[in-house]
């Protein structure tokens, strides 16, 4: 069975290194961008099966990737799980209103984390529109 491949977009270089080791860990392939320009590029060339998103980037923030994302069909399925420091109210809603799937505040927990992957990778259920991607 493929490993399911997760992209992670974050600038921070500490923040990518932990969530690959754990990504890695629990069986998932993974790549990163560090901007929100070079987001869309490894989206297009990785075709990540979930895309974990700060919102906080250099070259376009996170919400300009949701935006981007959303505008191209062949990413629009791809769901995406925002992890921010931002102000958690506000981003969230934001964040839910522009296509993010999921929603977690930095510094999430590493349970919390993988449990919101594997819920979002999981197989929806028949009719669903994620289903028709």
């Amino acid at each position: 069975m493929e490993k399911q491949k997760i992209l992670i977009v974050d600038d921070d270089p500490d923040l990518r290194r932990g969530l690959n080791l754990r990504l890695r860990a629990n069986q998932y392939d993974t790549a990163y961008a560090t901007d929100g320009f070079s987001a869309i590029a490894m989206a297009q060339k990785e075709r990540p099966n979930l895309i974990i998103l700060d919102l906080g980037l250099p070259a376009g923030d996170g919400f300009v990737v949701l935006e981007r994302l959303q505008e191209n069909a062949a990413l629009s399925c791809i769901p995406v799980i925002v992890l921010t420091a931002r102000e958690p109210q506000a981003a969230r809603e934001k964040s839910m209103r522009s296509g993010a799937t999921a929603f977690l505040q930095k510094p999430a927990d590493s349970t919390e984390l993988l449990s919101t992957i594997r819920a979002v990778l999981s197989p929806p259920w028949p009719g669903t529109v994620a289903s028709m991607c």
